[in-house]
This record gives C-alpha cells, structure tokens and sequence, in this order.
C-alpha cells in the first residue's frame, strides 16, 4: 500500500505514519528501483495499535515496549491509568482552586494573589501539578515565528515583483504574454502558497499539539 492509501484506511496523517517510522515504531519495505515506502497489512494494523495508544495518550517508549513483547498489555494499561489517576487528581485540585475562588466576594483586583499563589505553591510541593505556563505561552511564541517567517517570505516575493514591474515600466518592450505570466506568476504563486502553508500551521499550533505524533 501507498502512503495515501495508508492514511485514508487508518485516519493518521503522513506526517505521522513518518514520525513512527523515524521512531522505529514501524518498518515499511522499500520498493526496488524507485524506493518509495510499501506498507503491508502487518504495518497498517500496526499503525492502528499505535493509533488505539495513542488516543489514550500513551508514551512512545511503552507503545514501543508493549508492540516488541517487553511488557504485557496489561501491564502498559496499569502504568497508564496510574497517570490519568494522577492527572485527574491534579484536575480536581484545580477545580477546588477555582471553585474557591468563584467565593471570593470582590474582583480580580481586590483578590490577594499572593496569598493565593502560595497555597498553589505548597500543593505543588505536595505533588500536584498545574498548568505549565511556559508550555501554553510558548503556543503564541511558534505562532510569532511563523507570522515572521512567512511575512518575510511574502515580502521577498513582492519584492522580486515590484523590481520586475519597475525594470518593465523602465524599459517598456513588447514582452510576451507567456513571459509576464512566468514573471508575475511564480512569485505570486510562492506567496499564496506560503499563507496555505501558514493557515495549516496556525491551525496546527493552535491545537494545542506539542508533539507531532499527537496529532490526528
């Protein structure tokens, strides 16, 4: 089987099916001659254990030992629920915080944060987490790149063009038609190709996936 095809029958991205195969997880043949990927059946239910994990937010590292035979199903199964039993106690807390703080009588800025923050410190001490803020912020930092990126990619193509234009109106010959198109149409094609790419990104971004293999 084809990427594509692979990609239609198991409903996980090409990006990912490479991502696994990069992390060893599956192992497609090579065709001889060309040495596009071959997928077997073998690789595609592979893929659809991966998949199943995954969607219970499983490590790799135990996906990897439980798909070899180094530890059981089960025995996967226990270490997981142990951290969804931990995540959802540190939910619970959160939601205590913010039920407690739903009482407090006046707004924001009358609420006394420091001593708020203090009794989150000392509950993180005592193990639970909460949210990571470097994490979430960092989500509008890869956003900022990529605004930045494709802007000055943007800028360089309009560039390009306003220099052909210029040197036309300078020189003004009879150009052909085709030419103008080849001229004009490259850059022009560059630039709406590079805000497909910057939508799909941002849309990727604002998902909230850190890691590629977590996104379906």
């Amino acid at each position: 089987m084809k990427i594509n095809e692979v990609e239609a029958a198991v409903g996980v991205t090409k990006k990912n099916i490479r991502f696994y195969e990069e992390e060893g997880l599956i192992s497609p043949r090579r065709e001889p001659g060309n040495g596009y990927r071959s997928y077997s059946e073998a690789d595609v239910e592979r893929l659809r254990r991966i998949k199943l994990l995954r969607k219970l937010d499983v490590p790799l590292a135990e996906i990897r030992q439980m798909l070899e035979g180094e530890c059981t199903l089960a025995d996967g199964m226990v270490r997981q629920m142990e951290r969804l039993c931990a995540r959802r106690t540190d939910l619970d807390e959160a939601i205590n915080f913010c039920e407690r703080l739903q009482r407090e009588p006046g707004s924001l800025s009358e609420l006394d944060v420091e001593q708020t923050l203090a009794r989150l410190s000392a509950k993180e001490e005592q193990g639970v987490s909460f949210v990571n803020i470097e994490q979430v912020d960092r989500k509008a930092e890869r956003i900022k790149g990529a605004l930045v990126g494709a802007g000055l990619f943007t800028a360089i193509m309009l560039l390009t063009m306003g220099i052909t234009a210029w040197a036309i109106w300078m020189d003004p010959q009879d150009m052909p038609l085709p030419l103008l198109v080849l001229l004009f149409g490259i850059p022009a094609g560059c630039i709406l190709g590079t805000l497909k790419v910057l939508a799909d990104r941002i849309r990727e971004i604002r998902k909230g996936e850190e890691d590629a293999y977590r996104n379906y």
